[in-house]
């Protein structure tokens, strides 16, 4: 899903540049009374887009309103459904297992999720902790939000994931690699008073 939507989004961005500049170039040489083809709809710095009989052209037609709206519907949830793309990242459903007898078992990626925060969650100094699997199901990939206590060292929390969590994770899917990435945040607490 990751590599569709970037590959979506590099297109529509070279296309809309594309577009931009392109026109943008057409506008300011007509603009500026530089040579334009013959061919081309603007010949000059007093040509208009439309004229007045090409605005009024299909205003008279029951079916241009409809359809103008229609157009700018999906237009609208297009734009919707891309904005919504780009904050939703997918998780993965199932990790294959390698079981040693030369056949292959699916582990649920929820059931992952959820062993990683709690043995996250367990370290001494982490309040809470949140874990979402992604990647692919032959080389999953991981994201780690710890909610450290006032008092809990950073580096101490991040050893600790990756040899207990993390590492039992490795053993019981069998991977070689489990990369991750792990953000952190302090709860919020008041200062303590000193008398």
């Amino acid at each position: 899903m990751t590599r569709v939507l970037r590959r979506v989004n590099r297109i529509a961005l070279a296309l809309a540049g594309l577009l931009l500049l392109v026109g943008g170039g057409a506008v300011l040489a007509a603009g500026l009374d530089l040579p334009v083809p013959s061919w081309w709809p603007w010949s000059g710095p007093d040509d208009v887009l439309l004229t007045r009989s090409q605005r009024q052209h299909w205003r008279d037609g029951s079916w241009w309103w409809p359809v103008v709206i229609a157009v700018l519907g999906v237009v609208v949830l297009l734009a919707l459904w891309w904005l919504i793309a780009q904050f939703r990242r997918a998780r993965l459903r199932e990790v294959l297992v390698d079981s040693g007898d030369g056949e292959e078992a699916v582990l649920r990626g929820r059931a992952l999720e959820h062993v990683l925060e709690a043995d996250a969650a367990a370290q001494e100094g982490v309040a809470r902790a949140r874990v979402a699997l992604t990647g692919r199901r032959t080389a999953p990939r991981t994201r780690v939000a710890l909610l450290l206590e006032p008092y809990a060292s950073p580096a101490a929390a991040l050893t600790t994931l990756s040899a207990q969590a993390l590492g039992n994770a490795r053993t019981s899917a069998g991977l070689s690699a489990l990369p991750t990435e792990a953000r952190l945040r302090a709860v919020k607490h008041r200062a303590r008073r000193v008398t």
